[in-house]
């Protein structure tokens, strides 16, 4: 059978070249519904889960989301810079001492705390015991120092606090997420 089909495209060669013109134009016809199909299935995709109709209104919804976010950015970063305010505030290093004043008591039973934030600001707390009772004073701390003076355990406290931030309070190699703006 072939081979008549064959043996009648060589007694006509014009029938034969409009077959061949004819597939060659059906394989084309496929390959252009292959993408066609294709496309389609992208499309559907994109427009998948939104309540526009069109492209244009995709975009403007992404351009929406796109604002809400750099608002939402600009809020966290203005709460971020707040927290970093606080925290330097907020109490950061704290060293203790108990010593034993007097000798004719018994036991490290009196201590010194100093409580310092992160630009060594704060406080120490000293309590003394004697055997007439216990004594608490507290002394303001600016910049590691305080107006008033200051004892040999306080002065250690303050020392121990301040070693202690350091350890702690190293600089982590990274940057920021956020960064400013000029």
């Amino acid at each position: 059978m072939f081979a008549s089909i064959l043996g009648a495209f060589t007694i006509n060669p014009v029938i034969g070249l409009i077959v061949l013109i004819a597939l060659v134009f059906l394989a084309w016809n496929l390959t252009l519904h292959w993408q066609i199909w294709q496309t389609q299935k992208k499309i559907k995709t994109i427009f998948k889960g939104s309540k526009a109709a069109d492209l244009e209104g995709i975009i403007f919804e992404q351009i929406k989301r796109l604002r809400q976010t750099e608002k939402d950015l600009k809020e966290l970063d203005s709460f971020c810079r707040y927290l970093e305010k606080m925290s330097i505030r907020g109490l950061q290093k704290i060293g203790v001492i108990r010593f034993n004043p007097f000798s004719d008591t018994g036991g490290d039973q009196s201590f010194t705390i100093a409580c310092l934030d992160a630009e060594n600001n704060g406080f120490t707390l000293t309590s003394l015991f004697t055997r007439e009772g216990t004594r608490v004073y507290a002394k303001p701390i600016e910049n590691s120092d305080s107006t008033y003076p200051l004892t040999e355990e306080e002065r250690e406290a303050i020392d121990i606090a301040e070693m202690i931030g350091k350890i702690k309070n190293k600089k982590p190699k990274s940057k920021p997420i956020v960064k400013k703006k000029k």
